[in-house]
């Protein structure tokens, strides 16, 4: 039975995918808000759904391990993986916007979290915090994209092909918004039921289960849209939706567990020493890999996907306490994330000269 709602699960994400992916597109159009934005808003906040739904259930019924670790895996995933992934598939152009406004805001909402988590509880004032800024935010952006509404109505065309489509009317857009999240949010249920049942199975921690079976199951959603989004050529959607689901997660599933939640989210000392740094690391990581003529070119999707393998493989080896797991660990401090490190300020340093240069010579003009 496990694996009968394990493959319909991944059927509907698929499917609901598309439908959301369409319909928002579409709907951008209609509103005169840029695809970027409804990717940051729209996309983003619906395919975060399972993951509010299933922190939200978890942090009330003192489970609140798994309601962190999907959170923070979520994150973790959502630019390892998703990323990642869209980019091995085409290379993603990333706008300015993103470089120079959200991304950073992305950072400053994981920093917060890490403030807010190092008395080792998220209260409720705490989620109250997080859930205001999010609001501020979001009123924020799209108030922004409606400023630009006839610089979109002039681009979306292009992007988006013929208006005069089946799909043309708002009220069919919204239809397909809401259809595809509704069959993200079950696909996605039952994805994780399944996969939490296999992880019983093999005597994995609340907490694990949360960083890994959880994270992937609930990103799906994620997984999905960015990828169709990147196939169909949606490339802003692809992006914004991976920013904007950490920015989501963090702000909007953990501000609204820590508000719901009876005593707040507890927060282990291994939480706060391991899966946050990597956390909020990753997210820094996105800067000089997003500078790179503002776009994630497929060689440094494969970074992160590789990136992600060692990060999976780490939690594995911890779980069980395998006698890699020392030799494992000092491979990686000492050789493979000095190496990245190193990879990523080499981008900054290259793309800071070229910048530079540039204007030099413009000046001189």
């Amino acid at each position: 039975m496990d694996i009968v709602l394990f493959v319909l699960g991944l059927i509907m994400l698929v499917g609901g995918a598309e439908l959301l992916v369409r319909g928002a597109s579409r709907l951008s159009l209609s509103l005169g808000i840029s695809p970027l934005v409804v990717g940051l808003t729209v996309v983003a906040c619906g395919t975060s759904a399972p993951e509010l739904a299933v922190s939200v259930q978890s942090a009330m019924t003192d489970r609140a391990d798994i309601a962190l670790g999907n959170v923070v895996g979520s994150n973790i995933m959502n630019i390892l993986l998703i990323l990642g992934a869209s980019a091995v598939i085409v290379p993603l152009v990333v706008a300015s916007q993103l470089i120079r406004q959200e991304v950073p805001v992305m950072i400053g909402f994981a920093l917060l979290f890490w403030g807010l988590a190092a008395d080792g509880v998220v209260a409720r004032h705490d989620g109250l915090l997080l859930v205001g800024l999010l609001a501020l935010y979001l009123a924020l952006i799209v108030r922004q994209s409606r400023r630009q509404n006839r610089v979109t109505a002039d681009v979306c065309p292009a992007a988006f092909g013929d208006r005069k489509a089946w799909d043309d009317h708002w009220a069919i857009q919204i239809g397909l918004v809401v259809a595809g999240l509704g069959l993200l949010a079950l696909g996605a249920d039952w994805l994780v039921e399944a996969a939490v049942a296999f992880a019983r199975h093999l005597g994995m921690s609340e907490l694990l289960i949360g960083l890994t079976i959880v994270a992937i199951g609930t990103s799906f959603p994620e997984i999905a849209t960015s990828l169709m989004a990147a196939v169909r050529g949606q490339r802003d959607i692809a992006v914004g939706n991976v920013v904007g689901s950490n920015i989501f997660n963090v702000a909007g599933v953990l501000g609204v567990s820590g508000l719901l939640a009876p005593s707040g989210i507890p927060v282990h000392a291994s939480a706060l020493s391991f899966d946050l740094p990597v956390m909020i690391a990753v997210s820094l990581a996105c800067l000089p890999i997003f500078f790179t003529g503002s776009r994630i070119a497929r060689w440094e999707g494969g970074l992160f996907l590789g990136l992600y393998g060692a990060y999976l493989a780490y939690l594995i080896l911890a779980a069980r306490q395998h006698e890699a797991l020392t030799t494992y660990g000092w491979v990686l401090a000492v050789f493979v994330l000095p190496i990245v490190a190193l990879t990523l300020l080499v981008i900054c340093w290259r793309e800071w000269r070229l910048i530079t240069s540039t204007r030099q010579r413009r000046r001189r003009r």
